[in-house]
């Protein structure tokens, strides 16, 4: 099987496209083997992506964590996969596709310089929980933008043991069974936040999160860091990502765009 090597904004797939019968229990213990950083290709992540059964116009994009769990909503992943659709297909610039991961229909579009695909916002919980963090009491707020997530507005992002404290909170009390994201932003004042994020079932700090872009900002929103408008979010890689308010469900939908970069494909022996 062809894959290809390929990342968005930092957080790195390998990616298998139209690869056959599905066989969730096989993905699962390949995504572990490739995945590994040592040993395999490396990657926070393994994408799928195959035409619908239901719908052959929309893609079906299942992403398997490092670990072998399955992403109910990983935004970079959705952006790569339709970034190989795009290139696969040929198509000129500002493509516009609907892609589906664990039963929700998502937007994409294609332009010369980022993908885009939308993210939907659900429930937001103030001080979901707190933990000391270099000795200051923080407090956490949780948004489930796909996935659960929970965001502490910082002072200095840099300042943090991310994969310390985020292993912690990850499996706080206050978040348990499944557990969460763990995302430390700051305020860069305007409408720019910097973030950090340690992902669940890739068990460490990824260079970036597009479903923690989203939820860091509308954290940021709540708290009146940022307004209702395009907000660029900075990560770890140094490729930003930018999260701006869906034009027709601006309340329950946010874009989120940025680069993709292909780098490399090979074949599974």
């Amino acid at each position: 099987m062809r894959f290809r090597k390929i990342h968005g904004a930092g957080n790195d797939f390998v990616l298998f496209t139209d690869p056959g019968p599905k066989d969730d229990t096989a993905w699962a213990k390949t995504a572990e083997q490739l995945c590994a950083r040592r040993t395999g290709v490396g990657a926070d992540g393994l994408v799928v992506s195959r035409p619908a059964e239901d719908d052959p116009a929309m893609l079906e994009v299942q992403c398997f964590n490092a670990d072998g769990s399955v992403a109910t909503m990983c935004g970079n992943a959705l952006r790569c996969a339709a970034w190989a659709a795009h290139h696969d297909d040929g198509l000129g610039a500002a493509n516009v596709r609907k892609l589906r991961m664990a039963g929700v229909v998502h937007e994409a579009v294609i332009d010369t310089d980022s993908v885009w695909v939308t993210a939907e916002v659900r429930a937001i919980e103030p001080r979901r929980l707190r933990t000391v963090i270099n000795g200051q009491p923080t407090w956490f707020d949780s948004a489930h933008t796909g996935t659960e997530h929970v965001v502490a507005v910082v002072n200095n992002v840099d300042a943090i043991d991310t994969e310390l404290v985020g292993r912690i909170v990850r499996h706080h009390e206050r978040v348990a069974p499944l557990g969460t994201n763990v995302n430390f932003v700051q305020h860069l004042g305007g409408q720019a936040l910097k973030i950090r994020t340690y992902e669940r079932g890739v068990e460490a700090e990824t260079l970036s999160c597009g479903s923690g872009a989203v939820a860091a900002v509308v954290i940021a929103t709540m708290r009146g860091l940022v307004g209702k408008r395009e907000v660029t979010v900075h990560n770890q890689a140094g490729e930003p990502l930018t999260v701006r308010p869906h034009e027709r469900h601006p309340n329950r939908t946010a874009w989120v765009g940025g680069p993709v970069t292909y780098t490399f494909e090979g074949v599974l022996a």
